[in-house]
């Protein structure tokens, strides 16, 4: 097969025409074994791919069968009490995306009778779907011509036709999708998880190709022209802020301070232990603890931690100390029922991983 000559941030038609033949038979040989692909449910599906972003399959694969043990279905998400939704979703992240869960399936249940509907731009308009979801419901659950294009199949798109454009660009994932959708074939679904499948195995982030595995490989033009390696490219990313706390893991007759976080924000209405801007030395650690309303009997230990989220860094000290009093600005639980009853996000959550 010649070499192909490409127009500046162009892709050649044919290698994409070229995708379904090689693609759908592989993915039949060679697909993972998931939970999620084991019927078409769009429920199934839309919470699985929910779960799945930003989120690695092993780790998904307990979170997935507990939260369909507790809500088997749209009504049953619907009416969820956000504390046991909260729960379920706790080490995952992101926890707007439960709270869209929720919403969604509220939606689901008010305007289409608890069905989901069958028609993209319906689906694309629930709480927390973007195009990527509402595209992986539609070709999975019924064979649609919907593309599901995301980092995995950007990855995939742009080691294929060389194309060095930043794959974060919105113009180069239209320009993708757009190209995708032209030559979908009858097995919308396979088509869509076979591209799924070849970016998270064989074309993996974050690691070397394994181009003599890729079904791909005869029409790969970063294969054949040796920038597979190299692709995709991203643009820079902004520097993450930086904030500092000190923590507060109080206890007092065994139990152990806890507050609520606002509705609204990030980790909206989630719990967390008392804390308070900047680094603490253990004087003012001290005083901190009496405004909070509880007087100090013995600080046991302090230790560093942090956490990443996407945009911000939190660099945490956490103090332990007993009180003598429950402080009423607080809910005082014991660690079996923070462990069983509280949401509590990772970034406060590695502080009882210790010894107390």
């Amino acid at each position: 097969m010649p070499l192909l000559k490409l127009q500046e941030g162009a892709c050649p038609m044919n290698i994409f025409e070229n995708l379904p033949g090689a693609l759908l038979p592989w993915y039949e040989q060679n697909r993972r074994q998931l939970p999620w692909r084991e019927n078409r449910d769009p429920y199934r599906i839309w919470i699985s791919e929910i779960m799945l972003q930003q989120t690695r399959v092993e780790a998904v694969k307990g979170y997935y069968a507990r939260f369909l043990a507790a809500c088997p279905d749209v009504k049953s998400l619907a009416s969820a009490p956000d504390e046991q939704l909260h729960k379920l979703w706790e080490g995952l992240g992101y926890y707007s995306r439960v709270r869209n869960l929720k919403k969604a399936a509220q939606v689901v249940m008010e305007e289409y009778d608890g069905q989901f509907p069958r028609d993209y731009e319906k689906i694309l308009a629930l709480p927390g779907i973007g195009e990527y979801t509402a595209g992986a419901i539609c070709s999975i659950a019924w064979d649609m011509p919907t593309p599901a294009v995301d980092g995995n199949v950007l990855r995939v798109i742009s080691r294929m036709t060389d194309d060095a454009t930043p794959i974060d660009d919105p113009k180069y994932k239209k320009s993708v999708r757009q190209r995708l959708e032209a030559i979908y074939p009858d097995r919308a679904g396979d088509f869509t998880q076979g591209l799924m499948e070849l970016g998270a195995t064989i074309c993996g982030p974050n690691r070397k190709p394994q181009c003599d595995l890729c079904p791909c490989a005869a029409f790969c033009l970063g294969y054949r022209r040796g920038t597979a390696e190299n692709l995709p490219v991203k643009a820079p990313k902004k520097k993450r802020r930086t904030e500092e706390m000190t923590v507060f893991i109080m206890t007092c007759d065994g139990k152990i301070a806890l507050r609520k976080r606002p509705d609204a924000g990030l980790l909206a209405g989630l719990w967390e232990f008392p804390h308070c801007h900047g680094r603490l030395e253990t004087a003012d650690a001290l005083s901190k603890v009496e405004d909070f309303g509880a007087k100090p009997k013995e600080i046991h230990k302090a230790v560093e931690k942090n956490h990443i989220f996407t945009h911000i860094e939190w660099v945490m000290r956490g103090v332990y100390l007993e009180v003598d009093q429950e402080s009423e600005a607080f809910t005082w639980l014991s660690l079996e029922e923070i462990q069983t009853q509280a949401a509590l996000p990772t970034a406060f959550r590695q502080f009882i991983m210790h010894p107390m």
